[in-house]
Order: C-alpha cells, then structure tokens, then sequence
C-alpha cells in the first residue's frame, strides 16, 4: 500500500511537472498575438518590420477598448565569451514578466543583482548585468532575454517584430482579433488568438508512459494486498459464517473484507505520499540536470493542498481495490459451507 501510493504520487506529480515545463517553454500567457502570421512567421527568412510600421502597431493594438498591456519582441544575434558561435537574443518592448516566463532565479529585467557579460552585436560590444535565469529548452538554453533599449547602441535598426497583448477581463478574444486584423491589413501583419504550443506531443507521449508506469505500479501494489487477503479470508470464514448464520447479507460480507484493511491503506497513504514527493523531486530535478536546465519551484512544486488530499486516499483506494475479489468470494460462499470450515 505505501508502495502504490507512492506511485500514484510520483507519477501524478511527473505529468504535472512536463505540463508545466510545456507551459513555461512556449511563454503562452498572452491572450492575442500580433505579428507576421503562418509559416513564414518562423522561417529563417520571415519579413522585417520597419520602424514606421511597429510604431504604427503599437498604436493600433493600444487603440482596441480591450486591450489591457501589451510588449513587443524583437530578435537579433550576439556573441558571447565562452560560447561558440551566435547566442540568439530576444529583446522586449515594455513590460513582459506577465508573458509566462517561468524564473528559476533573480528576477525579471530589473534591478542589478548578477555578474557582468559582455555581448557583442553586429560589431559592438554591449556590456550587460545578469539579473535572472528563466526556464527555457530553446537553442539548448543558450539564448540572451534582454531589453530593446540595451542594444540601441548597438543595433539601432532593431525593430519589434512581434506583439504580445493581454486583454481585460470579459474581453470577447475573437472580436479583438478581428478588429485588429481590419487594423493592420493596411501594414502587412495579423493578429491571432490561438496559441502556440512547442513539445506538447512530447508531452502526450511522456504523459501515457507515465500513467502507463503509475499503473502497473498500482496494479503490483494491488496484487500485493490481494495476497495478503487472501489467506487471512480463508483464516475468517468460518468467523464469517457465524456473521451469515445471524443475518449478515453479501453486501455487508463484501463492505465488511475490504474494511478491515482501510486502517493500513491510511497508514500506507500517510508514509507513502511523503516518499512519493521526495522521488519526484529527485527524479524531476535530474531530469533537469540531464536536459541542462535548472528547474524553477513552480514546475517542482506542483502538488497542492486538494491534489495531496486526494492522494492521501490513494493508499485506502489500493487497498480496498486488492481487497475486492477475496470480498466476493466471502459473500459467495454458503453458510452452512463456511460453518464446516476449521
């Protein structure tokens, strides 16, 4: 029983961890997207944005009654010292710590708290502070999250080329979209509200191997209780039969077998849940390790009160699931049988 609840707590807080790390990878908070849309929106040669023309966007996503906020992204190459090659750079336009962005450490774009590198774009070296570290699986998590106005000197034809927006609260998504779109017909861009997810079918596949796993784990630990059932039935039907003889009908017979092991199915939950936690932190955290990446709380600290609660019942759940096809045959057996039983 500890085992099995051990198991359904791991593999319950696996599948939410990869959902999280799906979610931080794809950064997906904003609710319309504004830019180059379909596939020559990630193609390597997808249109530039001129100054004019982000300007102009800007305006016109700040001019829809439902907008709330919103920030621009613009992308450029560096390099870096100590890394081979260019380091992709996206660089932001107003505020986008609401964007999804999981932090594993330090804090968005503000504040000088890290040490100093020095980038250098298309010729210039640019000296920057670290102020933070956020999950990220692009370019093997080797890209550079900075502002706009840090590479002005460096790059000053650096133009937004892509708009996040947050709508306010009961804004009709689709309505907003469409009337962004009427806007910016005109300048060559379009708007959209579906989302783009990066790795979900990863994530499916993840997800059913470990629900796969959490099962037949279950299913042993079930076994286990079957087995031991068992023989302490055949021990008490004689005792049973007394019980048949002054009335007990096979309903009762079949509540009354998996009862008796509701005690320990509770103290299985209770030393099983605690080791469950403790392998998924382990084996979250050198997952991790082995894609390179650091893991912010969010994505290990991913069971909350109610799914605790639920999973404390887990372990009474295996046990009185072992303990059903022994019930059975107890109310199946006939009293005058189960009397004769020494």
């Amino acid at each position: 029983m500890v085992f099995g609840t051990a198991a359904v707590t791991f593999g319950v807080g696996l599948s939410a961890s990869l959902g999280e790390v799906v979610a931080a990878r794809n950064h997906n908070a904003a609710d319309v997207t504004v830019g180059v849309q379909g596939p020559a929106a990630r193609g390597p040669g997808a249109p530039t944005v001129s100054a004019r023309t982000a300007s102009a966007v800007t305006r016109a996503v700040a001019a829809q009654p439902g907008t709330r906020r919103q920030y621009g992204t613009a992308l450029t190459e560096a390099t870096v010292a100590g890394a081979s090659g260019g380091v992709p750079v996206l660089a932001y336009d107003g505020d986008a710590s609401w964007g999804g962005f999981r932090m594993v450490a330090g804090r968005w774009l503000r504040a000088e708290v890290g040490d100093t590198v020095t980038l250098t774009v298309r010729g210039t070296a640019v000296r920057v502070r670290i102020v933070g570290e956020v999950l990220d699986t692009s370019e093997g998590g080797m890209r550079v999250f900075t502002d706009v106005s840090t590479l002005g000197a460096a790059d000053p034809d650096l133009t937004v080329s892509g708009w996040a927006v947050e709508l306010k609260p009961g804004t009709d998504a689709d309505a907003c979209v469409t009337a962004l779109d009427r806007a910016l017909e005109p300048l060559g861009l379009g708007a959209t509200n579906t989302k783009y997810v990066n790795g979900s079918d990863m994530a499916r596949v993840m997800d059913a191997m470990t629900a796969l796993l959490t099962l037949m784990l279950v299913c042993v630990a079930g076994l286990g209780v079957l087995g031991a059932v068992v023989p302490d039935t055949h021990e008490r039907i004689r005792e049973l039969g007394v019980h048949k003889a002054l009335g007990m009908t096979p309903r009762q017979t079949v509540v009354l077998v998996p009862a008796s092991v509701v005690p320990a199915g509770l103290v299985g939950a209770a030393v099983g849940v605690p080791l469950g936690l403790s392998v998924h932190g382990v084996v979250t955290r050198a997952m991790g390790r082995t894609a390179g990446l650091r893991l912010p709380e969010s994505v290990l600290s991913v069971h909350g009160a109610p799914l605790l609660a639920l999973l404390a019942l887990a372990g009474t759940a295996v046990a009185v699931l072992g303990a059903l096809l022994p019930a059975g045959w107890a109310a199946r057996v006939r009293t005058a049988t189960a009397l004769r039983t020494e």
